[in-house]
């Protein structure tokens, strides 16, 4: 069962062979509160229980090495027993969305052949994963994959020019509130604003990759997520801003203002 902050998506998984079997797919709507969020996650689980050996959660929020939920930035459910309610259904184990995508990237994905390799998601929020032989790597509490999530100091020539964070300007949630329409409806792009607004994400998203890239050395980065996965002018400039070309750099500065 995957809880982002758009959708809850779920599906019985062979772990052997990953195939994905009876899925299940509805709306978050985070701002109904927890309870009523939990209330749909246990109502699906519980449609999904025959033939199951045990319930996997992934959740868009901090999740510490030891399964427990750590902050309640989208899904609001750090005050319920969100683990215990579930394990009445079956057996559950709640992990960080980003490192089980990142840990089924690795097993059945783009990463099975690769010891070291960095995964980005770009949704409703964005985080990454470095997994390292198959497992994603933690860190110190858990709390590791929220590269997006600060506020920037850029040098500017003699200044320094203080902005959000990354995930307020290129997330999907930002491009929706840019746009002032659901970043579904953005796509396919028919009019210069909604592309710019997307190219723009796109060239800080892949900025910041960059900047991953250089400090951890992965032998590949893997794009996931519903917007990272989206084929076209976002993917196109994302790559573009990542290997960072003098064309594209010329573009950046006049049309942005960079």
């Amino acid at each position: 069962i995957d809880v982002g902050g758009t959708k809850i998506a779920a599906a019985q998984v062979d772990l052997e062979n990953g195939s994905i079997q009876n899925r299940r797919e509805i709306p978050t709507n985070p701002s109904r509160g927890g309870e009523a969020i939990l209330n749909d996650v246990i109502q699906i689980a519980e449609s999904l229980r025959n033939g199951a050996s045990s319930i996997g959660l992934g959740l868009a929020e901090l999740v510490t090495r030891d399964g427990e939920i750590a902050s309640n930035a989208t899904i609001d459910w750090l005050d319920l027993n969100v683990r215990e309610r579930l394990s009445q259904i079956l057996p559950t184990r709640i992990e960080a969305d980003v490192r089980a995508a990142a840990r089924a990237e690795a097993r059945f994905g783009a990463g099975q052949n690769s010891a070291c390799f960095l995964y980005v998601t770009v949704g409703t929020g964005i985080s990454c994963a470095l997994v390292l032989d198959g497992k994603p790597f933690t860190g110190a509490r858990g709390f590791t994959g929220t590269f997006a999530s600060a506020p920037i100091t850029v040098p500017l020539k003699d200044a320094l020019v203080k902005s959000g964070p990354l995930e307020s300007f290129a997330s999907g949630l930002a491009l929706s509130q840019r746009s002032g329409m659901d970043t579904r409806q953005l796509f396919p792009l028919t009019d210069p604003r909604s592309t710019e607004l997307v190219q723009s994400a796109a060239i800080a998203l892949g900025s910041a990759i960059a900047q991953l890239v250089n400090t951890l050395d992965p032998e590949l980065v893997v794009i996931g997520g519903g917007l990272g996965c989206v084929p076209g002018v976002f993917h196109e400039t994302l790559k573009s801003s990542f290997y960072r070309s003098e064309e594209h750099t010329s573009e950046l500065q006049s049309r942005f203002g960079i």
